[in-house]
C-alpha cells in the first residue's frame, strides 16, 4: 500500500487527524499514537470502499516541511 501523509491536529479534547490525497477520510483519537493508528485503519477502509466502487485509488502527492519565520 502507498504511503499517504496525514495531518495531525490537537482539539481541546482530543487528537484529530486527515490525509490531503484521500479527501474524506478522518479519524480521532485520545493521543498521538491512537489517532494515527485509528487513521491507518480509516485509509485502509477508504481504499477499500474506492476498490469496491471502481473508483481510481489517489496516488499520495503531499509532502510536509516546517519553516521559521523570524
Amino acid at each position: 500500500m502507498p504511503k499517504y501523509l496525514i495531518v495531525i491536529e490537537k482539539t481541546a479534547h482530543n487528537y484529530s487527524a486527515y490525509s490531503p490525497d484521500l479527501p474524506g477520510c478522518v479519524a480521532s483519537g485520545r493521543s498521538r499514537r491512537e489517532v494515527g493508528k485509528n487513521m491507518q485503519e480509516a485509509i485502509r477502509l477508504h481504499v477499500r470502499g474506492l476498490e469496491r466502487d471502481r473508483q481510481p485509488i489517489p496516488e499520495p502527492r503531499s509532502f510536509a516541511e516546517y519553516v521559521t519565520v523570524a
